[in-house]
């Protein structure tokens, strides 16, 4: 027996401001509104279930586990996420991938890279 992916709960001061930026980042919606935790359905290009949790403490130091999305024109998507409200942190590359790190509106790290899906 073996345990599946089901959903990516992302922690956050305020579900409501995070909503509007993840709902339009991944062009979904939300699924159920429980106050202090909400579901945002898939996307209906595919991938998990993203919950986003009000807890009291701040986020402190850099994300232990961060989530890595895939675009075919990354430079394109960056911007448009951006323009969403994500900050740029950084551009990585090593030999056949390159990626940009960037926040969510709250300081959540999230990835982009090009053509890993």
């Amino acid at each position: 027996m073996t345990i599946q992916m089901g959903m990516i709960t992302i922690d956050c001061a305020d579900p409501k401001v995070l909503t509007q930026f993840w709902t339009a980042a991944l062009g979904t919606r939300v699924e159920q509104d429980y106050g202090e935790f909400v579901l945002l359905a898939p996307p209906p290009q595919g991938g998990l279930m993203v919950g986003l949790q009000q807890v009291p403490e701040p986020r402190a130091g850099k994300n232990r586990v961060h989530i890595d999305f895939g675009a075919e024109d990354r430079a394109a998507e960056v911007k448009r996420l951006v323009g969403l409200g994500a900050k740029e942190v950084a551009e990585h590359e090593v030999p056949g991938l390159a990626w940009t790190v960037l926040t969510d509106p709250e300081g959540n790290e999230f990835c982009v890279s090009a053509g890993v899906h």
